[in-house]
């Protein structure tokens, strides 16, 4: 219902991705500069759906971001297809994870962060978030001695994973910089077969 009147937002920041943005980006956004009203509102509405086909479409997940987190600010959930694995507040994907201290009874949290409203939500340990996979036998974690911190949760049904950081006992990493960081265990993934449920800050 807001997609007319949230299109008048959109050359503002298609304006600072073409400035800001690596070459890459820059070059979508200002190509995306010259799209017709109706054709920049279709690529948000593909994206807003939901397909898999559209995931690795960064340019329209940042510009829709500051919409969603806005409704997040006033509590105003979007209507939004809601499905296992996504977020509870605006049925995004989970573009990173992060274990968090927990009860002795319980161990560690595991919680999901939401790549368009920027919120998290607990989610089970042993459970996948793409197809619902809980076999723990299917279930494996991969890490690389070089990030201690940081290791992928994958699924073998599914082959998809979420890349998760160990909050559990040093609570200073910061997710944004240590995905960026540890981008090498995103390219061993990807030559392994698996695929990233939702892309992070570098398109992977």
């Amino acid at each position: 219902m807001d997609a007319e009147r949230y299109l008048d937002r959109v050359p503002a920041l298609l304006r600072y991705a073409a400035d800001a943005g690596p070459e890459i980006l820059a070059a979508d956004a200002r190509s995306r500069l010259a799209d017709l009203p109706a054709t920049r509102q279709t690529r948000l509405l593909v994206y807003w759906q939901g397909d898999r086909s559209a995931r690795e479409d960064y340019l329209s997940r940042a510009v829709l971001r500051p919409y969603v987190e806005t409704l997040r600010s006033f509590s105003v959930p979007p209507d939004r297809i809601h499905k296992q694995g996504r977020c509870p507040f605006c049925g995004g994907f989970p573009w990173v994870g992060a274990r968090r201290e927990g009860s002795l009874m319980e161990g560690a949290r595991r919680l999901l962060a939401c790549a368009l409203c920027g919120g998290e939500w607990p989610f089970g340990r042993i459970l996948c978030p793409a197809c619902g996979e809980d076999d723990p036998v299917k279930l494996p974690a991969f890490s690389a001695p070089e990030h201690p911190a940081v290791r992928l949760e994958a699924c073998e049904t599914c082959r998809r994973y979420v890349k998760s950081l160990d909050l559990s006992e040093d609570a200073r990493p910061i997710p944004e910089v240590d995905d960026l960081v540890s981008l090498s265990l995103d390219l061993w993934a990807s030559r392994e077969g698996f695929e990233r449920l939702e892309p992070g800050l570098a398109g992977l």
